[in-house]
């Protein structure tokens, strides 16, 4: 009886820790935690990532002297043509942290999901700007195990040779955009163009153009293919069309941030910008800059000193550090190097102003080239000044006081005709201007066609043997984890620092 009794009791805890453990699984489950995620949220935390940090201003937007820093610390770079891989390291972490990775994702998640095929090919047109963003900067990078961490386990990536890059950016292009079906599932979450196929396959093409384009001086008959093949398709031709990235108050403009906090009083328009755009009456100057004048101070740069009007203007030149800018700034009649025009904190770079990566005005200024080299067909003059109209009417997206008048640009038009006699030196000055605020894509078309004509920054403690710097160094990050993958492009590319050139730039 008492054995009996006992294995009563055994049984009864058994049924026990049997039902425990039956809902043990079930008690432990977060019942409000996501346990998959729409693609398509991935695709815009790679879209919204693609939105350039502050280290472009001392870098890139510096390198093609539209913006300068009399300051050193911190902000070394093109002011001085040094390297500072503080800086140059900023684009490179966040497209491949953020941009590269989440669109990895997407292309992994989707690829066999014949439903989801729009979004397949939205993300592989994403992920092949951003490649574009990475090797024009750095020239040899990872690309083929690029963003393979999760999906992989690829911790180290190996460097692809930027000439390998391009043949598969050119390859994804071509397909993803031809592959984009509107009778398909529509991604209406999509924050970039709201799943509109149209606008998408214009960006395609667009960017197709702008990879083409990049290869005129290395591979004349590549280059002329690919334009062939993007004009082929509908390019983004209207401000509505333009791949921007918006920001609010909770999601700020990197760019803004920093100019409208810790350097606020510290970078200033540079000369060769205010001039081109001051000696040819060029409308957007005041629509860009303020200059404070009589400031003798950051404190003093306040309102009622505020002056937008385009006569007003004076750009600070390159050469100078913190202590010979006040001797120059004398000579120009200055109060203080704060007397210098500024770009506008209010308008165009405030907090919240939009981040454009793609435009109709820079679209069609490589359109008007094509035309040129006869790579495409069209009047080449009112492709131009289509390209110009563009960019001018694109200022009021950056906020209403910025607005031009339809009578002022077709003024600017009428007195600066198209010469075809400086066909390439007219699109392409166009083109720097047309590409203010995306230091990358300046930089890069600066050094594929030459243009506009910059005199080479004289400060005495350049750490550049040439005249200009040619590519960005790779992160300390980088080569303190990946060096041996590193020192592999290095070997192939040449020395890792800013004399080297890149692939396409020979």
């Amino acid at each position: 009886m008492k054995k009996s009794f006992q294995y009563i009791l055994l049984s009864l805890a058994l049924l026990t820790v049997v039902a425990c453990d039956k809902g043990f699984d079930d008690l432990n489950i977060n019942q409000t935690a996501a346990t998959s995620i729409n693609p398509v949220f991935s695709l815009n935390n790679a879209v919204i990532a693609a939105s350039f940090v502050s280290g472009t201003v001392q870098n890139e937007i510096g390198i093609v002297q539209q913006m300068v820093s009399p300051n050193s610390g911190v902000l070394t770079g093109a002011n001085f043509n040094q390297d500072n891989r503080d800086g140059t390291q900023q684009n490179w972490q966040r497209y491949y942290r953020g941009v590269i990775r989440f669109t990895a994702d997407v292309i992994n998640a989707t690829k066999d999901q014949p439903t989801r095929s729009n979004l397949y090919n939205m993300a592989r047109i994403w992920q092949a700007n951003a490649f574009i963003v990475v090797t024009d900067s750095y020239g040899d990078v990872p690309y083929t195990e690029a963003g393979k961490g999760y999906i992989a386990q690829v911790l180290l990536p190996k460097y692809d040779a930027q000439q390998a890059v391009y043949a598969a950016i050119i390859k994804e292009l071509t397909e993803a955009t031809a592959a984009l079906d509107a009778a398909k599932t529509v991604e209406s979450a999509d924050v970039l163009y709201g799943g509109n196929i149209t606008q998408w396959k214009k960006l395609g093409n667009s960017l197709l153009l702008r990879a083409g384009m990049r290869l005129t001086k290395v591979d004349p008959a590549l280059a002329q293919a690919t334009v062939q093949k993007a004009v082929q398709g509908p390019l983004l031709d209207a401000n509505a069309d333009n791949c921007v990235i918006r920001h609010d108050a909770n999601y700020v403009n990197g760019i803004g941030q920093m100019l409208n906090s810790t350097e606020a009083n510290n970078f200033y328009l540079a000369a060769p910008f205010v001039n081109q755009l001051k000696s040819t009456a060029d409308p957007r100057l005041s629509a860009i800059a303020v200059r404070y004048v009589g400031a003798k101070s950051g404190p003093e740069q306040t309102a009622a000193r505020a002056k937008t009007d385009a006569a007003s203007q004076i750009g600070m030149p390159f050469g100078f550090d913190n202590s010979t800018i006040t001797v120059q700034a004398a000579k120009d009649g200055l109060a203080s190097f704060y007397d210098y025009t500024q770009a506008d904190r209010t308008r165009v770079v405030k907090n919240t102003a939009p981040m454009f990566l793609v435009t109709a005005a820079q679209t069609q200024l490589l359109l008007a080239e094509a035309i040129q080299r006869g790579w495409a067909t069209g009047t080449i003059a009112q492709v131009f000044q289509r390209g110009i109209r563009l960019h001018m009417e694109q200022m009021a997206l950056y906020d209403a006081k910025s607005a031009i008048a339809t009578a002022d640009i077709d003024t600017y038009l009428a007195a600066n005709a198209f010469d075809p006699s400086k066909a390439l030196e007219q699109i392409n000055t166009q083109y720097w201007i047309a590409s203010f605020l995306n230091g990358p894509e300046a930089f890069a078309n600066f050094r594929r066609s030459g243009f506009p004509k910059l005199s080479p920054n004289p400060f005495p403690g350049k750490a550049i043997k040439g005249n200009f710097i040619n590519r960005l160094t790779y992160p300390n990050s980088e080569i303190s984890v990946n060096k041996t993958n590193v020192d592999q492009a290095i070997a192939r590319q040449g020395a890792d620092d800013l004399d080297t050139k890149v692939w396409w730039d020979k």
